[in-house]
């Protein structure tokens, strides 16, 4: 498996938030993407959410993930199931939010259920937006959306 990695810095806690610091938006935030662990047939990483812009915003919520391939941005299989619970956490300019991440191998489903496809990469929802970023993530997925090969955390 190849991963890049476009979030070099270091993660930090964000700070509760203040109801008046206003919702990130996609243009606020660059999306990254970096490996935890691996074993048994399970990937482990994160998607970072790193505030690109020179305000706080406020982010709360799950955002969206999905695979994404053919070099056109072509989603592959279902999207990320949702796991656990969320709470709105201020994002300061520079600050890290991240969102743990969980991937089963295409392996481990026969290749008739599974119709193995090539994966470029995440498309990444920030919360609350219809906009969308790529994030290279090389690996192979199932082209069939009743294989969910995903699941992610809130950003915290």
């Amino acid at each position: 498996m190849r991963t890049e990695s476009s979030e070099s810095s270091a993660l930090s806690e964000p700070a509760a938030a203040d109801p008046s610091t206003p919702k990130c938006t996609n243009a606020d935030l660059k999306a990254g993407y970096r490996a935890t662990d691996a074993g048994a047939g399970s990937r482990f990483g994160e998607i970072t959410l790193t505030n690109v812009s020179d305000r706080a915003c406020a982010l709360g919520g799950f955002g969206g993930l999905s695979y994404v391939g053919g070099d056109d941005g072509t989603q592959i299989g279902a999207p990320a199931a949702r796991k656990g619970q969320w709470r709105t956490v201020m994002m300061k300019p520079g600050q890290v939010a991240v969102s743990a991440v969980a991937e089963s191998t295409a392996e481990n489903y026969p290749a008739s259920k599974c119709k193995p496809a090539n994966v470029d990469g995440f498309r990444v929802y920030v919360p609350d937006s219809y906009d969308s970023q790529f994030v290279r993530h090389e690996t192979t997925g199932c082209a069939d959306k009743n294989v969910s090969l995903l699941s992610h955390r809130a950003f915290h």
